[in-house]
């Protein structure tokens, strides 16, 4: 049963709640309620001797820092193609698991630093929800195709991933015992993406409170999936409007590009013009074949598309139609056809 789930990879409500209503309060507690902010600051010392538990809720929802903020906010953004492919439950559950476990292994890191050290970190937490963010990571890691898009001094190159870990390691290095909310989220991740001890099936998000959610949320934090007579919606906010303007623009580019390529495969009898639709991996062809033996003349790529490549394109939440044109244009090529779905 699809309940909260984003259609076709182009909704993703849960993403867009996180990245815009989290925000919204840190910016408010900061400029406007600056009084308020010590009721959300994560204090492990005031849980463990004033058994203050509402802190394990309050200081790991909301950042307090406004660098947090940004770069945290970035990274959900980025990390919403989880949400696209796998639907907005098991999303939801994969955070809320993370979020819950990581919670425990704060207290551990921080006592056995403690005891290890007599290094006393229980009062210097960062605040906000960095630890399922930090937990993404795993999933990042494990099932997201690497691609290179450039090189640079030799063996070094940058790849479709490289900017995200980079921008983790901004916000790894953002405070003075963040790295203990980042290895804590890392582990919590670890354990549920291998679904160790079965923390998967007992950390997850009720159906009813999936349908709820899909009732409540989706219709404010998510946008239709374009198509050619779609109007752009009207959403809640100024911000949901360009967010959707964004969304048609960006699928409006990509049907381009996919009918360049068929247009260009027509002219030049099944050969593709790479440097329109993925001019690094031309570039890499190039280079691969320079100083070496002349090639053989190229073969022209296969009209017919392999089911089951569509088939798993279609798991994915990408539409047929989408899965047919990405595996045409990349020459069915399933990691690149998937990159550039997922990237557009």
């Amino acid at each position: 049963e699809r309940c909260f789930y984003g259609s076709s990879g182009y909704k993703a409500p849960l993403s867009k709640s996180l990245l815009l209503v989290p925000s919204a309060l840190s910016l408010l507690l900061a400029l406007l309620l600056p009084h308020c902010q010590k009721l959300f600051v994560y204090d492990l010392h005031a849980v463990k001797n004033d058994f203050q538990i509402w802190r394990l809720i309050c200081g790991r929802i909301i950042c307090l820092d406004l660098k947090d903020t940004f770069c945290s906010s970035l990274l959900i953004y980025n990390f919403r193609i989880f949400e696209r492919r796998y639907g907005s439950r098991k999303f939801a559950s994969f955070l809320l698991g993370s979020w819950v476990l990581s919670a425990l292994f704060d207290l551990l890191l921080v006592e056995a630093m403690q005891y290890s050290f007599g290094i006393t970190a229980a009062s210097n937490l960062p605040s906000g929800f960095l630890a399922p963010v930090f937990a993404l990571f795993v999933p990042f890691y494990c099932s997201i195709p690497r691609v290179q898009v450039a090189q640079i001094l030799g063996p070094l190159s940058i790849t479709n991933k490289t900017l995200i870990y980079i921008l983790g390691l901004q916000l790894f290095t953002s405070g003075s015992y963040i790295w203990i909310v980042a290895i804590s989220g890392l582990i919590s991740g670890l354990c549920y993406d291998s679904k160790m001890f079965q923390v998967h099936q007992v950390l997850c998000i009720p159906s009813w409170m999936a349908k709820f959610f899909s009732w409540t949320l989706e219709p404010i934090f998510s946008s239709s999936e374009p198509t050619s007579e779609a109007r752009i919606g009207m959403g809640a906010t100024l911000d949901i409007q360009r967010q959707q303007r964004m969304e048609l623009l960006d699928r409006q580019l990509m049907f381009s590009q996919f009918a360049q390529g068929r247009r260009q495969r027509q002219q030049q009898g099944g050969m593709i013009n790479w440097n329109r639709l993925f001019p690094p991996l031309r570039q890499r062809q190039n280079v691969n074949y320079q100083g070496g033996q002349q090639s053989e003349p190229a073969v022209p790529p296969p009209l017919e598309v392999s089911e089951e490549q569509v088939a798993r394109l279609m798991e994915m939440g990408f539409s047929r139609g989408d899965a047919l044109e990405a595996l045409r244009a990349s020459n069915n090529d399933l990691n690149v056809a998937t990159n550039f779905l997922l990237q557009h």
